[in-house]
């Protein structure tokens, strides 16, 4: 499969940042990607007003998706992102669209809300009640799953359990001591936990770190950008897969039952 990752700084406009998605899209069918992460909250955010993704919401039938969706007609591409749908007065869900040819594939809401670092989410955001599905993308499983659910690993081990070879990470990850550092410790210790690629996507700007990664089952960063918008490409195979669990098969080793949700 070959895999491409793109970041950059959303903005408050929504048919800006719709306009980027499009065209990260066009360059990543340009390289033959079969699969586009892209980042979360993708509809508006702005720095002096944290609640703008929530306020920006839009239905799946609304405009953003629909252009989306268009953009995806015609191309094998499946593009991975989120956006904030609404749900009732005020409040939406963090909620992960896979898309491909004109169709919506898969859709997730957010399980772990972001109730951490002086950040509450769930003022806002109602969480999933539903475990994600997978997807097939160029013959490999893929899972799927949103920036905070990171620092949770039998999120990560279901899917693994399930049958993901990768695992989809769009992400908006937050400035802040040491976050760096969180962020590629966290990709690292998923890939090593579940032997599967990571494919993650960060929002970049004057709040979030950008540094997306695309991540081999043994924990190498085959791929990644720095702070600043880009579109990145990497191969990954089935064949890595299989030949990290021979060596490496805590899939198998592991004595504790699977994972359940609350």
């Amino acid at each position: 499969m070959r895999v491409a990752v793109g970041q950059f700084a959303v903005t408050d406009e929504w048919q800006e940042n719709l306009s980027t998605c499009q065209s990260l899209m066009r360059s990543a069918s340009a390289q033959q990607a079969d699969l586009l992460v892209l980042p979360e909250a993708l509809l508006a955010r702005a720095d002096d007003d944290p609640d703008l993704s929530v306020k920006s919401a839009q239905p799946l039938d609304g405009s953003y998706v629909h252009g989306l969706l268009s953009a995806s007609r015609s191309t094998p591409l499946t593009t991975v992102l989120t956006i904030h749908v609404p749900t009732t007065a005020g409040r939406a869900t963090n909620t992960l669209l896979a898309i491909r040819d004109g169709k919506i594939l898969a859709r997730y809401e957010k399980l772990h809300l972001y109730d951490a670092f002086q950040i509450q989410e769930s003022r806002l955001v109602d969480a999933g009640i539903a475990l994600p599905p997978l997807i097939e993308v160029a013959g490999m499983k893929v899972g799927l799953m949103t920036c905070y659910d990171l620092r949770f690993p039998d999120l990560a081990l279901s899917l693994a359990l399930a049958g993901a070879e990768l695992l989809a990470l769009p992400a908006a990850w937050v400035r802040g001591a040491h976050k760096e550092r969180h962020w590629e410790t966290l990709l690292a210790a998923r890939a090593l936990d579940t032997t599967c690629w990571i494919a993650a996507a960060g929002e970049c700007g004057n709040r979030n770190i950008g540094y997306s990664r695309v991540v081999d089952p043994f924990g190498i960063t085959v791929a990644g950008a720095g702070e600043s918008p880009a579109l990145i490409v990497a191969e990954a195979s089935g064949a890595r897969v299989a030949e990290v669990r021979a060596q490496l098969p805590v899939l198998k080793n592991r004595r504790f039952a699977l994972p359940r949700l609350r």
